[in-house]
């Protein structure tokens, strides 16, 4: 199983929020650069970038920040937050990211969304698939919408994706465990997928439940950048 740590950028600072909740915040390093160099050290090889301005802007916003990363370090980085319009999807790729993460944008503009999907295939185009009580939340999670996560995620697999991201926002942030049952769920639905698991993840034996499940990868947050998992662990468990 892939092993991704987040870095959330506010303002050009490396942040972390709870469930989503913008008030939350909490600024862990001015330098994302000098935390994804960190990640690079220990062996890491993958990098989940969110621009949780952008996902509040609806367009892309911390580009800058990508181009940096993706110019001064080896990782393979996903970006996604506000990425709304053909513009934003050629900036977020020609700033250096190797997949992009669409979310609102399946949900409000399937169309657009399904043509990235078209143009640059399954395995560049990421679904973010981000929810609350099963239901899919949108516009960096401050509203949610009436559409089922999983029937949402069934009727893009049939469209070419092949890799979903999952945040279930109720365990974001909360260093409680993630959400087992959902993604158990999510796999037995929806077989072919790649799924990527977020939120709540606490520990190394989160780790190896997920990839007991059958999750092709997960993302680490909060659970880094307060202690609970150190970057030595995680060389371990690769």
């Amino acid at each position: 199983m892939r092993i991704i740590p987040a870095i959330d950028i506010i303002d050009g600072k490396c942040v972390r929020l709870t469930k989503g909740d913008y008030d939350t915040k909490k600024i862990y390093n001015e330098n994302p650069v000098e935390v994804a160099k960190k990640f690079e050290a220990a062996g890491i090889e993958y990098l989940h970038l969110v621009d949780l301005d952008g996902a509040k802007a609806n367009h892309i916003v911390n580009y800058k920040v990508l181009e940096l990363i993706a110019s001064k370090t080896t990782l393979k980085i996903d970006f996604g937050g506000g990425l709304k319009s053909n513009e934003d999807l050629h900036i977020a790729f020609n700033c250096g990211a190797k997949q992009i993460t669409g979310g609102s944008i399946a949900v409000k503009d399937s169309n657009t969304f399904e043509a990235w999907l078209s143009k640059y295939g399954g395995t560049k185009i990421i679904l973010g698939a981000d929810c609350h009580k099963e239901k899919i939340a949108v516009n960096g999670w401050q509203e949610e919408s009436d559409m089922e996560v999983l029937p949402f995620i069934k009727s893009y697999v049939s469209k070419g994706i092949q890799y979903v991201i999952c945040t279930d926002i109720a365990k974001d942030g909360m260093l409680e465990g993630p959400s087992f049952e959902l993604y158990k769920k999510i796999l037995s639905e929806s077989k072919d997928i790649k799924l990527i698991a977020s939120g709540g993840i606490t520990s190394i034996e989160d780790l190896n439940k997920l990839e007991d499940l059958g999750c092709e990868a997960a993302i680490i947050g909060k659970a880094l950048y307060e202690g609970h998992i150190a970057l030595k662990d995680l060389e371990l468990h690769g």
